[in-house]
């Protein structure tokens, strides 16, 4: 099973990685101003991961496909790593899926 991993940046904001049963990071969020907030699109991920629908396929400057995972406002709560190809990217999102919705937070704060 995956997990969320709340760490404190260098500029003293919060955010969160959700990382797959191997370690790696699926899903970074961006930075929050207080845990509470942090948390607060933990939750936001764990309720939209599963609708496929909230997935963004985007592609990057650079020709490498990635995946925005959007709250039902439209806002985007998760972003995820640049893939080599479209079908690994669709792993990553399918990861997600699986992985977010019962996924338990740990914090590193240290």
């Amino acid at each position: 099973m995956g997990k969320f991993v709340i760490t404190l940046r260098k500029n003293g904001e919060f955010q969160f990685n959700l990382k797959a049963t191997n370690g790696q990071v699926i899903l970074t969020s961006e930075g929050y101003t207080t845990k509470a907030a942090c948390l607060n699109g933990v939750e936001s991920v764990k309720k939209n991961a599963p609708i496929v629908e909230r997935f963004e396929i985007k592609e990057a400057k650079n020709g490498k496909p990635f995946f925005n995972l959007k709250a039902s406002n439209g806002q985007v709560v998760g972003s995820s790593q640049m893939y080599a190809s479209e079908r690994t990217m669709k792993q990553g999102i399918e990861s997600v899926m699986k992985n977010a919705p019962e996924a338990p937070v740990v914090e590193e704060l240290d």
